[in-house]
Parts: structure tokens; sequence; C-alpha cells
């Protein structure tokens, strides 16, 4: 069926894609005829399409969750990630040299399209994982000495921002009296009652063990910000795409270090494969110096982040966003798998040190 017969129409899709909107999109980025596009549904943020057309595979992003400002920015960044030799996708420019095409009040970014397939981190092999550390090492070297990066001097240091126990719990009770109200609550809703209990007794329990606020310890820098499985492409037993570059931000560089490890070696499924932990901050600590005491402060503050953050019932009860729902249930069994370890989870990050 030709492009015309199928993009014409002006009419949204049920994802979200206004069909008039593709062959603009097309002519913007010199893409040629457009012969099929397929919603990615993986995405839990922004809204992800892949289009085959004349001039090749594209993936196609409207952005929801991110600035158009800072998009452009990050698209910058990802130019020169690119021509240092780093396994990103530099975006399509438009006919006009811009990285982002709006239309209305839709922002849309075109990337080429990634090699490669999504691999969870609990199916690495160790060896695999080391080279996964030492790639985002890589990251965080071309970030700081910025050669080609068009970023600002990341010289104020973060501040680590600590949410203490009585705000933690007067939380979980807004939330719990959100519940109560409903009319019909449905098997989510009950599951959500009882996790959200169980929190409250953890939180006073550990109420003690409250990490201090203030400015973040040790090294810091200009850091990708996500990096979970679904924003790395693998081939061939090597990373051959970083995507997903939207929360570009200075942070501790501990804290991506951390909190990386935990999302790719298990923490979706409830707990941490310590082995895949260390192998990864051992490859890490191949090219680039992290010191033991970073590490260390970074895992007890997102250990109490955890403890203290209510992300999936807010995007649930708060904003109708059912897009995490299923992450709920291992989430909060992961926060009690490591409350019950932090020993261990300590040791496993200090690989390499």
């Amino acid at each position: 069926m030709a492009t015309n017969e199928v993009w014409g129409t002006g009419t949204a899709t049920a994802e979200g894609l206004v069909v008039g909107d593709v062959p603009l999109i097309a002519r913007a980025f010199e893409l040629g005829d457009v012969r099929d596009v397929e919603f990615l549904a993986a995405g839990i943020m922004n809204r992800n399409w892949r289009i085959g057309s004349a001039a090749g595979t594209y993936a196609l992003k409207l952005l929801c969750d991110v600035p158009a400002e800072l998009a452009r920015r990050n698209a910058s960044v990802l130019d020169g990630l690119a021509a240092a030799g780093l396994p990103v996708c530099a975006p399509v420019r438009t006919v006009q040299g811009e990285a982002l095409l709006s239309i209305g009040s839709r922002d849309y970014l075109v990337s080429p399209w990634a090699q490669g397939v999504h691999r969870e981190g609990i199916k690495l092999s160790l060896t695999e994982v080391e080279s996964f550390g030492a790639v985002v090492a890589e990251l965080h070297n071309a970030l700081s000495v910025q050669a080609g990066v068009v970023l600002p001097a990341a010289e104020n240091r973060p501040r680590a921002m600590v949410t203490g126990p009585e705000t933690a719990l007067a939380k979980a009770d807004r939330l719990l009296r959100r519940l109560a109200d409903l009319d019909e609550p449905a098997e989510f809703d009950a599951i959500a009652r009882g996790l959200l209990e169980d929190r409250k007794v953890l939180i006073d329990k550990y109420r003690s063990s409250v990490p201090v606020a203030g400015e973040a310890l040790g090294l810091f820098g200009w850091v990708h910000g996500d990096l979970q499985y679904r924003n790395i492409m693998w081939s061939g037993g090597s990373v051959s795409a970083v995507l997903d570059w939207d929360r570009v931000a200075v942070k501790a560089l501990g804290e991506e270090v951390c909190r990386t490890a935990q999302v790719q070696f298990g923490g979706e499924h409830g707990y941490l494969d310590l082995d895949r932990v260390a192998a990864f901050v051992t490859g890490y600590r191949s090219l680039r110096s992290l010191p033991r005491a970073d590490l260390a402060d970074a895992v007890d503050r997102l250990w109490w982040k955890r403890m203290s953050d209510y992300w999936i019932f807010e995007f649930h009860y708060d904003r109708a966003d059912h897009g995490p729902d299923a992450l709920l249930e291992p989430s909060e069994r992961l926060l009690a798998w490591w409350t019950d370890r932090r020993q261990e989870v300590q040791e496993a990050y200090a690989a390499g040190a």
C-alpha cells in the first residue's frame, strides 16, 4: 500500500502518533517514502516507533517526558559522543539542520535504527557484564573530558536529597487514604495496600539508618541518568548502542554506577545478582577510578531512596499512569531482600577497589 494511502488521513493512532504527521516527518528528515510504522510498546515514558522507509530504518520518538530545549541539548551531546567513537546513535538532522521537529504541540526526534537486541543484565555472562562496566566508564570519561560534547562544565557539586522517615511515613499514609476512598478496589489496590503497610514497618524499623542530606560525596560529573537494560543494545557479545539520553545530568558518579547495577542485575525481579554487580563494578574501575567510599555512600543512599520513595504508587494513583504497575511487586521484594543483606550488597559494590 502506498505511503500516502496509509498515512494521509490526519487522524491519531491508538498509540498516540498523529497519522498526518508521518509524511511531514519523512519530508523534514529526508526519509523518503515510509513503508511501515511499528509502535514500540517497551517504552515506559516517551512514545517510540520503528519506521521503515526508502532511506532505511529509523527510530521515531515523540517527546512526552522531556522539554524540547533539553532534547536539543542532549542531541548535541550525542553528536559529540558518536564522533568520539562511542556506541551511541547521533540523531538525524532535518533539512534545516535541526535535531527536533515540532508539529503543533508535538516534538519529534529521529535516530538511525540501532542494531542489536536488548538483553537483561542477569542473562549476560560475567565477561559481558565486566565489559559493560568498562563502557559506562568510557562514557563517563568522555562526558567529563567533554571532547566535542556540548555541555557546561560540571563545577557545582550535586546535593544529595534525603526524605526523612516522618515524611516517608506521611506519604504512605496519604496513599493509604486514597486507597480507603476507592468505591470498588481492584486486586492491584489490595496488593498496594499490603505493600504500603509493609513499607511503613520497614521505615519505622530502620529510621536510625537514614543517610545525611547535603552535598554528594566523592567524584561527580555528567552522566547518562538511566542505564537500564531497555536502553542498552547488544550485538556479538558487545554493547552496540546506548539509547535514551533524556536524563543527562550532573550527579555523583557512584550514584550512576550503583543504580545501573541495581536496575540491570535483578532489580526488576526482586533481588540483586551480586556476582554480576561485582563484575560490573570491576569493569568500571578498570577504566576509571572510583573510591570504595564513594560507592558505599551511593549504595546506602539508593537503598534509603527506595525505602522512602513511592513513585510507582504515585504514577498509578496520582497520574492514572499504569505503565509501571508490573514493577510494583518486584520493586517491593527487592527492598525487603536488600534490607536483609545490606552488608553483602556493600561487599559486592566494593569489588575492584
